[in-house]
């Protein structure tokens, strides 16, 4: 059964992500920062990360850069959910390492 690592830092949201996950078959772990972001894919080796953008302290594009360029997780699959639906913000985020974008509200 796939882990998935759900990233964002508003309660409710990481809370219905997890939930639907968690309904359809998925594993689900939660951080609600970058920072715990990075540490949990370190330990867990997630299959995927769905990682928001905008978090506090390390936000997502940058958990995303540190994810990128650590081999123990350059792996994993990093898909961004953003609000951000402006094409510059999605370049970023795709410069930074994601590989698809979902965008708010998803």
């Amino acid at each position: 059964m796939p882990l998935v690592l759900v990233v964002d830092d508003y309660d409710d949201a990481r809370e219905m992500y997890a939930e639907s996950l968690l309904v359809n078959g998925f594993r689900v772990a939660e951080a609600a920062d970058g920072a715990q972001a990075v540490e949990l894919a370190r330990r867990l080796a997630p299959d995927v990360s769905l990682m928001d953008l905008s978090l506090p302290g390390v936000d997502g594009w940058e958990a995303t850069r540190r994810l990128k360029a650590d081999i123990r997780t350059q792996h994993i699959p990093v898909v961004a959910l953003t609000g951000h639906a402006l094409s510059s913000a999605l370049d970023a985020a795709r410069e930074a390492g994601c590989v698809r974008f979902v965008v708010k509200p998803a």
